[in-house]
């Protein structure tokens, strides 16, 4: 992975590892989930807008053959993504549900075993083992009883592979279209089922605290639109799996985050199992794929 494309990961996932305490705010200080979800996406949608006017972006549209893989990935890692993690994290802190985010790279790694017919060795075989211990784990400290699992955790590991899924198979869309313009038409399309909560919106903009209206707003701007821009560019720069493996590094974000800002820890059991998951997760990044037969 070259400097820049290391650079502009690290930046992204640093964002993006601020984004649960920021859902968690918002969604505290009044917002519906579905509310919060389109609020932030209206932001995004409004800004990329703008950047498609501006003469120097030269923007084209997309190709008739990519028109339906940008609206099937966009509705994947986008549309159910942050459905997923949104309503999941009305059951599950913050925290546990970045640590969860952060197993992304086990499900990138089974859709290049299973999809593009990649092989791993026996190291990697022995990471994923781990990182689906590690899952089960997190799972099992959000309960309120031993093996009881809250159901946030269901919705957030199929956000997890669902954002494995986007960014495995964008790949090949950033050699026929700019990371700017793969990310606006990402961003419009995904936000087209969003539209399903409009009714009441405004009123809870309106009655929502300032807190969590700066908190949304904060989600619109950077995590949403700046965000995905930057990870794009990263991954037009380098690998799919080098770019994906520094997502490990997201859920130590959000847990300190959540820790300063709302002053909430995952339980010491998820935790536990969050070390466990991205113990997984660097096995197979830095020792399973060394033995990769091509």
């Amino acid at each position: 992975m070259n400097k820049k494309a290391f650079l502009l990961a690290i930046f992204t996932v640093f964002i993006w590892g601020s984004t649960f305490a920021s859902i968690s705010a918002s969604l505290q200080g009044g917002y519906s989930a579905g509310h919060l979800i389109l609020f932030r996406f209206i932001i995004a949608s409004f800004i990329f807008i703008i950047l498609a006017f501006i003469p120097q972006m030269r923007f084209s549209l997309p190709k008739k053959e990519d028109v339906l893989p940008i609206f099937a990935l966009s509705w994947i890692g986008i549309s159910i993504y942050h459905v997923c993690v949104t309503f999941g994290q009305l059951t599950i802190t913050a925290g546990t549900a970045g640590m969860l985010i952060g197993s992304a790279p086990i499900f990138t790694t089974i859709i290049a075993v299973v999809v593009l017919k990649e092989r791993i060795g026996t190291f990697g075989w022995i990471g994923l083992g781990f990182g689906f211990i590690g899952i089960t784990i997190i799972g099992l400290g959000t309960g309120e009883s031993s093996f009881d699992i809250s159901p946030g955790v269901f919705l957030v590991i199929i956000a997890a592979l669902a954002t494995s899924i986007f960014f495995v198979f964008q790949k090949s869309l950033l050699t026929k279209y700019t990371p700017i313009e793969l990310t606006a038409y990402f961003t419009w399309a995904g936000t087209l089922p969003f539209l399903v909560f409009a009714p009441g919106l405004i009123e809870d903009i309106q009655h929502a605290s300032l807190e969590a209206n700066l908190s949304a707003i904060y989600i619109g701007i950077f995590p949403t639109a700046i965000a995905y821009l930057m990870w794009a560019y990263a991954l037009s720069q380098s690998k799919a799996s080098s770019v994906s493996s520094l997502l490990y590094a997201e859920p130590v974000i959000s847990i300190f985050i959540a820790w300063i800002w709302l002053h909430e820890l995952p339980s010491p059991l998820s935790i536990s199992g969050g070390i466990i998951a991205i113990s997984g997760v660097l096995i197979v990044q830095l020792f399973g794929r060394r033995n990769k037969k091509k």
